[in-house]
């Protein structure tokens, strides 16, 4: 209900990415405390207040900006299928998470936590560089950014090029 609220005036990218790493420092938190419990018995408070954290910080971020997100990014036509997409992949992950949490833990111990972790560590990174903030953007806005990130990477591309040949005609 908050996040209604939130990610109109906070925006899409923020909130993501601070859902992001609240996961991650639950995560981390949850290892410790997972790791350190047959030491200190007060380590399963650590725990327990990071599980919460942990869903908090999802229900904040990565739980709905995501739908948000694929709705902004693409235009009426493709809408449907990349919502599906979406959708899929996102059930796909929670049924394979699902299945297998509990083999992974057993392989683990209490280091399973880590795994996510750096799972988040990556997710964090990649919206950082690739995710664009589309709060108060049209699409057409938000496929500017796009065209210029493409752009300016294909300019890149080709001033190394230009570079590699000068290299290579000094040489010769």
């Amino acid at each position: 209900f908050l996040q209604v609220f939130l990610v109109e005036k906070a925006g899409r990218r923020s909130l993501f990415l601070s859902g992001l790493m609240g996961m991650l420092v639950s995560a981390v938190a949850m290892t410790v405390g997972l790791a350190l419990l047959s030491q200190f018995a007060w380590m399963s408070y650590v725990s327990m207040v990071a599980i919460f954290l942990f869903v908090i910080f999802f229900e904040v971020g990565p739980g709905p900006i995501p739908w948000f997100i694929v709705a902004e990014l693409f235009s009426q036509g493709p809408r449907p299928a990349a919502i599906a997409i979406a959708g899929f992949c996102n059930w796909t992950c929670n049924f394979i998470v699902g299945m297998c949490f509990q083999y992974i833990a057993d392989l683990c111990g209490p280091y399973v936590f880590a795994i996510f972790a750096a799972l988040l560590l990556a997710f964090f990174l990649f919206a950082y560089f690739k995710v664009p903030e589309t709060k108060g953007k049209s699409f057409e806005e938000i496929s500017a950014v796009f065209r210029r990130k493409k752009h300016s990477a294909a300019k890149s591309a080709k001033a190394m090029t230009e570079l590699e040949d000068l290299r290579g005609s000094e040489e010769a």
